[in-house]
């Protein structure tokens, strides 16, 4: 595989000095280990129990118990100051939890952790990077302190290069990299070793909108190649489109099974539009729904439903009564719609009553209104 040229840089030779070397040992986390790159295989991905972590007299994290399980992408969900990034860090061996246990890849972080970095990909929120270093020569070198040998280090980075779409910067030096660039560049740094184990933190963060689709499909395809991985993202869009579990955390605990369920089972909006805008506000009013629950936005109509099966039932409703519906689904996504409940401190929103199930063909109204 053939890059393009550019003048070597200075200071290039010194940045792969011993002291760039231990640098760097300390972002891959194995140098000198020996290790080679690792092959999938089933494990127990990631298991944490009653995890607590503090500093001085701030606790970070208390109580935070889950389990990732390969094969899955589970998404970390919490605000700001919620413990996901001290979680990371433990689960990433580079902080210890002050009681609680951890195992990723079936290895404890506090008492193996060269076991863990063998197994497990991490990619921070900010990865710093060797600025002289040619974006082939910082993966190549990543690999080497991973246990890669010369040759399997090269080609590795050469894969990792097309995969994450560097190809055209493949011989610029890394301070030349853009933010999403950069996001890039360590997303490849994370995968050098063929890691079974991926700790995601805001991994879209830069990127353009084609980047953040190749990026969710990329992770969907580690995950079906059998991978555990668990990301953590602010955009929840972006992680209801990637993942297929979710643990929220809150105040540094983990948000219990009971108020998830009551979370994703609440009122949420829905937002309809029509050919005719026109005709879904007397519709919706003919079937029941009180205007308290319908609002209005530049997007459409919002009607607040307290289920899939009532959204079915009222969608039936519409189109029973001539409405010509184009669109019809939740304003928000899963994720952001059980964090926002949780977060919650309103009262209640009203909802519209349970419509009737429209007439099949067998049955007649007896009259219009009973179509509704």
């Amino acid at each position: 595989m053939s890059y393009p040229e550019t003048t070597p840089t200075a200071g290039a030779a010194g940045a792969t000095s011993a002291a760039s070397a231990a640098s760097a040992a300390n972002v891959a986390g194995v140098a000198g280990t020996g290790a080679g790159a690792t092959t999938p295989a089933p494990h127990a991905g990631i298991v944490v129990r009653d995890v607590h972590r503090s500093f001085g007299p701030v606790h970070a994290v208390r109580g935070a118990t889950l389990q990732a399980r390969p094969g899955s992408v589970t998404a970390l969900v919490g605000p700001n100051g919620s413990g996901k990034t001290t979680l990371l860090l433990m689960l990433a061996t580079l902080l210890k939890p002050d009681t609680g246990s951890i195992l990723v890849g079936g290895h404890d972080p506090v008492t193996e952790p060269e076991a863990v970095r063998s197994v497990m990909g991490w990619m921070p929120d900010i990865l710093g990077s060797w600025a002289s270093l040619t974006v082939l020569t910082a993966i190549e070198t990543t690999g080497r302190l991973y246990g890669l040998g010369p040759q399997r280090a090269r080609t590795r980075a050469h894969e990792l290069i097309e995969l994450v779409g560097l190809h055209d910067l493949a011989r610029q030096p890394s301070r030349v990299l853009s933010r999403g660039q950069k996001q890039r560049l360590s997303l490849a740094r994370s995968l050098v070793h063929d890691p079974s184990v991926l700790l995601l933190d805001e991994p879209a963060s830069g990127l353009d909108p084609a980047a953040r689709v190749d990026l969710r499909l990329l992770v969907q395809r580690l995950a079906a190649e059998g991978r555990t991985v668990l990301v953590s993202s602010h955009v929840l869009s972006e992680l209801d489109e990637m993942a297929d579990a979710a643990v929220y955390l809150e105040a540094g605990a983990t948000v219990s099974a009971d108020r998830i369920a009551r979370a994703t089972t609440s009122l949420r909006a829905w937002r309809i539009r029509a050919l005719d805008p026109r005709s879904v506000l007397p519709a919706l009013e003919a079937a029941g729904v009180p205007r308290e629950a319908v609002t209005l936005d530049n997007l459409g109509v919002l009607v607040a439903l307290g289920g899939e099966e009532h959204a079915a039932r009222l969608l039936g409703a519409l189109v029973a009564a001539g409405v010509r519906v184009t669109a019809f689904a939740p304003a928000v996504g899963d994720l952001e719609h059980t964090f926002l409940d949780l977060r919650s401190t309103q009262a209640p929103i009203q909802t519209a009553p349970m419509p009737p199930m429209p007439p099949t063909q067998e049955q007649t109204p007896t009259n219009p209104g009973d179509a509704s």
